[in-house]
């Protein structure tokens, strides 16, 4: 793949459809991850800096998250807008029921808690993607979806995914010719979700490994990889199918036919 002419495209792409939508730019959350670097780096060249809104949003978050987002920021000629999320995220989590007194398991309750922060961080993103009207960008890349890798209405609520076809090693290619700092690239993919974190510690599996498994599934071809690693893989695949479609409508014209059936069922 040409990651010039990849560039090149993606930065029309992005120019064009903010163009359609009648929007003055983009908002795009700051991780301190390579993707919303390199997500951030595309929209600064399609629309310039003045229109595009980078935004950090600490919630309990680690202090090397703050350093690498900065870093981002910075090698764009950004000037992010900080909104301290912790506390918020602390009164909603007080006025909650626990996950026991909802009669859910220990590491369900953990998830849900985790899960609110990129929730939080959604609606703040569009209320101020709105306020600019503006257009939220996402930082997904195509090994995150395909196996569901993202908050549903949290990271996934966005209004376009630039970065949605690419592999995570095309990630990093496209990242080097968008001249994202390399501290950026090399990192250790993380969510920032609790401490020590990381994306392949809580995938099971590194994303070399995610990449050839799923290309190869893409393709039609069985993968070269250890048959439990491609069956996890599959399974991860098809849980997360909801993940990746619009909400499903009940077909009203088939009302009668629904008795004692899954009808409309995926």
């Amino acid at each position: 793949m040409d990651y010039e002419v990849l560039a090149e495209s993606l930065v029309v792409w992005l120019r064009e459809y903010a163009r359609q939508a009648q929007a003055t730019g983009f908002v795009v959350g700051l991780s301190g991850g390579i993707d919303s670097a390199t997500s951030a780096a595309l929209a600064v060249r399609a629309v310039g800096v003045e229109n595009v809104l980078g935004v950090w949003l600490p919630c309990h978050s680690q202090p090397e998250d703050v350093a690498f987002a900065r870093l981002a920021a910075e090698s764009l000629g950004l000037e992010p807008l900080t909104v301290e999320l912790s506390a918020t995220y602390d009164t909603l989590l007080a006025a909650l029921p626990l996950g026991e007194a909802l009669g859910a398991p220990a590491q369900d309750n953990d998830m849900a808690r985790a899960n609110l922060k990129p929730r939080l961080r959604m609606a703040t993103l569009y209320y101020l993607a709105q306020a600019r009207n503006a257009l939220v960008l996402g930082t997904g890349n195509r090994a995150e979806m395909m196996v569901g890798y993202f908050t549903k209405y949290g990271d996934g609520g966005v209004d376009l995914e630039p970065l949605g076809e690419l592999y995570k090693h095309e990630v990093r290619q496209l990242a080097r010719v968008l001249d994202v700092p390399e501290p950026l690239i090399t990192r250790p993919p993380t969510a920032g979700l609790w401490p020590g974190q990381t994306d392949e510690g809580e995938l099971g599996i590194t994303y070399d490994e995610l990449d050839t498994i799923l290309a190869a599934l893409d393709a039609g071809r069985e993968p070269v990889a250890p048959p439990a690693v491609v069956a996890r893989v599959r399974r991860m695949v098809a849980a997360s199918a909801h993940k990746r479609a619009l909400p499903p409508v009940f077909p009203v014209e088939r009302a009668g036919d629904c008795r004692g059936n899954p009808c409309g069922s995926p």
